[in-house]
C-alpha cells in the first residue's frame, strides 16, 4: 500500500511522467517488511497489554476499593518505572550491533510472563511489584524496537514509518478492550478470564518477533543512512568531501554509556528531551482521563472497558495522516498540536457541558494527541542522533518523558484525593498551558522544525 514501485518508466513518449516518476522515488521504500513485521508485534501485543489496562482502573478502584492516591502510585509505576530500564535496554541493544531483536524480544517475554500473576495478586504491594516488572519488560523493548523501525526508514520518510507501526500498534489497542469487554460479558469470573487470555496472546506476540523480524537492524533497512544523506546533499549541490568527513565523523561515535549521555551535548536532542520532559510533566494518564469521563457521565461499569476503544480509534484513523504531515510541514509543530489537542480535551472535561457529544469529542481529541506525538516525536529524536547510538539516544528521550509522566500520576492522584477531580484536572491543564507555552521557545533546529527531504 505505501511501497511504491520505483521503475522509471523508459518510453520516451512518457515524458509527461517525469513529476509522478519523481513522487514515486519519494516513496519508495517508505514502509520497510522490517516496520510491518514489528508492527505486526506491537499489534498483537497491544491486544494483550490494553486488555488489562481497559479494566485494570476498574478493578483497583471498584474491585479492591482503592483510593484514587492507591491508583495514582500503581498508574505512576504502569507507566512510568519503565524510565528506569530505558536507557539500559538501548545501550545493550547498540552495543551488540544486531541486538536491538533480541533485547526487545526479552522486554515482550517480560510483559507476557506478568500476565498470569495478575490471577494471584489481590493487595496493592503484589500487584505493584507485578505492573514493576510488566514496565520493565516495556521499557526494554520500547527503544529497541524504535531503533529498528528508525534505521530501516530513511530520514525523510520517518514520519510516516513511525505513523504506520502507530497505526497497527494502534489495531491492537482497539482490539483489547473490545475482547476484554466480551470477555467479561461472557465469564462469571471475568478478570481472571481477561488476565488469562491476555497471556496468550502475549506469547503470539513474542513468537512473531522472532520468527518475522529479521535479527540485524543492518539488515533490515533498505539503504544506509549514509546513502540517504549522499542522495540528499547530492541534490541540494553540497561538496561530497563535507559528507564524507561527517560521516567517518559519525562512525567513529563507540556506543558506551559515556557516549549516550553525551548526546544530550547535542542541542537539538537535548531541547527535545527538555519539551519532552516539561509537557509530561502535565500530561494526565489514560486511566485517570477515562475514569473522569466516568464519573461525569455516569457511564455503567460494564461499559468502561470500551472508553479506551475511542482514543484507539482516533489513532489508528490519524496515526499516519499525520505522521505524513509532519514530514512534510515539519515534526515540532505537529509534535505541539498534539498537545493542543490535549488541552482542549481537559477544557471540554472541565466545562458544564454533559451532551451525548461530549466522550466522542473528548476521546477524538484525546487520540490526535497521540497520533501527533507518540511516533512524531521519535521521528524528530531519530534526526539528531547518529546510527550507532540510536537506541541510546532514543532511550534518553523516552526515559524523560515516562519519569515525568510518573510524577504526573502521583501528583494528579494526590491532587484528586485532597481537592476532587475537577480541581485536579485544572491544575493540570494551567500546568500543560504553561509547559506548552514554554517549550515553544525551546525550539530545536532545522532538521526538526523543518520537513525533512
Amino acid at each position: 500500500m505505501y511501497v511504491a514501485d520505483s521503475r522509471a518508466n523508459t518510453d520516451p513518449s512518457a515524458g509527461s511522467t517525469t513529476g509522478i516518476a519523481r513522487r514515486t522515488a519519494r516513496v519508495s521504500a517508505a514502509v520497510t517488511p522490517t516496520v510491518f513485521a514489528l508492527g505486526a508485534v506491537s499489534l498483537i501485543t497491544d491486544v494483550s497489554s490494553e486488555m488489562v489496562t481497559a479494566v485494570l482502573p476498574l478493578y483497583l478502584v471498584t474491585g479492591l476499593g482503592l483510593s484514587p492516591l492507591g491508583f495514582g502510585l500503581l498508574d505512576g509505576i504502569y507507566n512510568g518505572f519503565s524510565a528506569l530500564v530505558r536507557l539500559a535496554g538501548g545501550h545493550l541493544a547498540d552495543r551488540g550491533g544486531g541486538r536491538h531483536k533480541w533485547i526487545a524480544g526479552i522486554g515482550y517475554g517480560i510483559s507476557a510472563l506478568c500476565k498470569p500473576l495478575l490471577l494471584l495478586a489481590h493487595a496493592l504491594t503484589p500487584i505493584g511489584l507485578i505492573l514493576a516488572a510488566d514496565r520493565t519488560g516495556k521499557g526494554l523493548r520500547t527503544a529497541p524496537r524504535d531503533a529498528l523501525i528508525s534505521l530501516s526508514s530513511t530520514p525523510e520518510n520517518r514520519g510516516r514509518a513511525f505513523g504506520v507501526h502507530r497505526a497497527m500498534d494502534t489495531a491492537g489497542a482497539l482490539l483489547g478492550p473490545l475482547a476484554a469487554f466480551l470477555i467479561l460479558r461472557a465469564t462469571v469470573d471475568g478478570y481472571d478470564a481477561v488476565f488469562t487470555v491476555s497471556f496468550c496472546v502475549a506469547v503470539v506476540g513474542v513468537l512473531v518477533l522472532v520468527l518475522f523480524v529479521p535479527g540485524s537492524s543492518s539488515t533490515a533497512a533498505p539503504r544506509t543512512e549514509k546513502a540517504a544523506r549522499e542522495r540528499v546533499v547530492g541534490e541540494r549541490v553540497v561538496g561530497e568531501k563535507a559528507v564524507e568527513e561527517r560521516a567517518v565523523g559519525e562512525k567513529a561515535v563507540r556506543p558506551t554509556l559515556r557516549a549516550a549521555f553525551a548526546l544530550l551535548a547535542r542541542r537539538d536532542l537535548r531541547r527535545i528531551t527538555a519539551c519532552a520532559l516539561l509537557l509530561g510533566l502535565a500530561t494526565v494518564s489514560d486511566s485517570f482521563v477515562y475514569l473522569l469521563l466516568q464519573r461525569r457521565l455516569g457511564v455503567p461499569d460494564r461499559w468502561f472497558a470500551l472508553l479506551p476503544l475511542g482514543t484507539a480509534a482516533a489513532f489508528l484513523l490519524l496515526a499516519v495522516p499525520l505522521g505524513r504531515l509532519a514530514d512534510r510541514v515539519g515534526r515540532w509543530r505537529v509534535f505541539l498540536a498534539g498537545h493542543g489537542a490535549l488541552l482542549t480535551a481537559y477544557a471540554l472535561l472541565l466545562t458544564s457541558w454533559h451532551g451525548t457529544a461530549l466522550p466522542y469529542a473528548v476521546l477524538l481529541l484525546h487520540g490526535a494527541f497521540y497520533a501527533a506525538t507518540d511516533g512524531v516525536l521519535m521521528a524528530a529524536a531519530s534526526d539528531s542522533v547518529p546510527e550507532e547510538l540510536r537506541s541510546s539516544g532514543l532511550a534518553l528521550v523516552q526515559t524523560g518523558q515516562a519519569a515525568a509522566r510518573f510524577v504526573c500520576s502521583l501528583g494528579f492522584g494526590a491532587a484528586w484525593t485532597l481537592w476532587g477531580d475537577r480541581t485536579a484536572l485544572m491544575a493540570s491543564a494551567v500546568a500543560l498551558a504553561v509547559c506548552a507555552a514554554f517549550a515553544l521557545t525551546l525550539r530545536p533546529g532545522r532538521s526538526v522544525l523543518e520537513p525533512a527531504s
